[in-house]
């Protein structure tokens, strides 16, 4: 009995250190599953690293939404309005008109992103001190940010809250951490319906004022708050684990700091899997051609590590090389889409990046993935303050390593769920068949 009881101990206790990989494993099988097996892996067996960029390049393969099934389940969690992101428009007139927008909308002298980067972070930072989760820490920074950027005033505290709540639940949902909760998304887009006449240039000519207000939600207060969110956070989660690359940042010129944030987004993109439909044949070989049709899943993990010694190893030396001449494509391909803030984003997170190291020193034992799950906790000290003890480190591995096991479970079911309510409402093939003629 004495050891029947001993060995169920050491199994509970073993758990943080397996059973969240084999979760992880089971989810993508039952997600294999149930998207079914229509992608092409690039780079895989077809494509391989050395003609990623070609394939990516290619004018066929641009394709956004129509015929993969994969779009289905981005559309679900990119609701409502999913038809009028910009990300999953498809070529013709409406992108254009949107991209046009997103591009003036964009376009802001350096010293004025900055200055303006100043603002949200000392505003939004406030006092924080002590354990955060760093994408919450982030996310009213950029929520500001871009409500100011779209609206050119300040943002009020309602409109911040909309927006964060709005973002958390779509980044929440794409996780698989937590289900849709779509009040919380209606009440941003109603919020939004009464300030279309404020907006600082001129909305995308031929929308109505809804299509009008989903192109903002899912461009600003969408993509933008979640990404730059999920980009800040993992910047500081590396400078937290690595105390001489936080120091020399503190401290060093923009160079420097540059070539940190590349060798973090190297490592942490925040792009996983990008999916692409081809509109015409893409011929590889003599006899070897992609058909129209295809569904290719451009793999940016993959991409990053392939042609970099230790390529697990975080080294912001590797960018002392050009960064063309490495395997890098933070932002895109220029030739297919590539994010429209590839200029802009850079900029804001070096000034944000210097405002919090000005404040803090970070620090974090907690596990760093690129999906983050656990919001990147980390614990921020004031440079003025003792820093955090080893116990206080050492709790906070602890916490994380078992909070996996929950989070996994959850990750696990949740995403069954969502993944199988997607495949039923159908909303991209739905959207589609009810408007065959349509760029939409």
């Amino acid at each position: 009995m004495l050891i029947a009881i001993l060995l169920a101990i050491a199994v509970l206790a073993s758990l943080p250190w397996w059973l969240p990989a084999r979760i992880v494993a089971l989810r993508v099988r039952v997600f294999n599953r149930i998207n079914g097996q229509e992608d092409i892996p690039v780079p895989g067996d077809l494509v391989g690293v050395d003609r990623f960029k070609e394939v990516y390049s290619h004018p066929a393969a641009g394709g956004r939404s129509k015929g993969a099934a994969l779009s289905d389940l981005f559309w679900y969690w990119l609701s409502p309005g999913p038809e009028m992101h910009q990300e999953h428009l498809e070529a013709g007139e409406t992108y254009d008109a949107v991209a046009r927008t997103t591009r003036a909308l964009l376009a802001v002298p350096r010293a004025e992103a900055e200055e303006l980067t100043r603002r949200c972070a000392a505003r939004t930072l406030g006092d924080a001190r002590g354990l955060v989760r760093l994408r919450d820490l982030m996310m009213p920074l950029w929520a500001e940010f871009y409500y100011e950027l779209v609206f050119a005033a300040p943002c009020p505290r309602e409109a911040r809250d909309l927006i964060v709540g709005n973002a958390d639940d779509v980044v929440t949902a794409l996780k698989c951490c937590g289900l849709r909760h779509m009040e919380r998304r209606h009440r941003l887009t109603r919020y939004l319906l009464g300030r279309l006449p404020q907006v600082r240039v001129p909305l995308p000519p031929g929308l109505s004022p809804q299509e009008q207000a989903f192109y903002l939600q899912g461009a600003f207060f969408n993509t933008a708050v979640v990404q730059m969110s999920e980009a800040m956070a993992h910047l500081l989660m590396v400078l937290a684990q690595h105390p001489g690359v936080q120091d020399s940042a503190r401290h060093a010129d923009d160079r420097h700091l540059d070539h940190v944030i590349a060798e973090a987004m190297r490592l942490y993109p925040l792009f996983g899997i990008a999916h692409r439909i081809t509109t015409g044949d893409i011929e590889l070989e003599a006899r070897t051609t992609i058909p129209a049709g295809s569904v290719l899943c451009f793999d940016y993990p993959e991409f990053h590590r392939t042609g970099h010694p230790d390529p697990d190893r975080f080294d912001p030396s590797r960018f002392h090389r050009p960064a063309r001449e490495l395997n890098h494509i933070p932002f895109g391909v220029a030739a297919n889409r590539p994010c429209p803030a590839w200029r802009l984003a850079p900029i804001t997170m070096r000034a944000a990046t210097r405002e919090i190291l000005a404040r803090y020193a970070l620090a974090s034992t907690a596990a760093h993935t690129r999906s983050l799950p656990n919001r990147g906790p980390c614990l921020l000290t004031p440079l003025d303050a003792p820093g955090p003890a080893r116990a206080a480190l050492a709790w906070m591995r602890v916490r994380d390593r078992w909070e996996d096991v929950w989070r996994s479970l959850v990750q696990l079911v949740l995403g069954t769920y969502m993944v199988w309510d997607a495949r039923r409402r159908r909303l991209c093939e739905r959207h589609f068949a009810a408007c065959p003629v349509t760029h939409r």
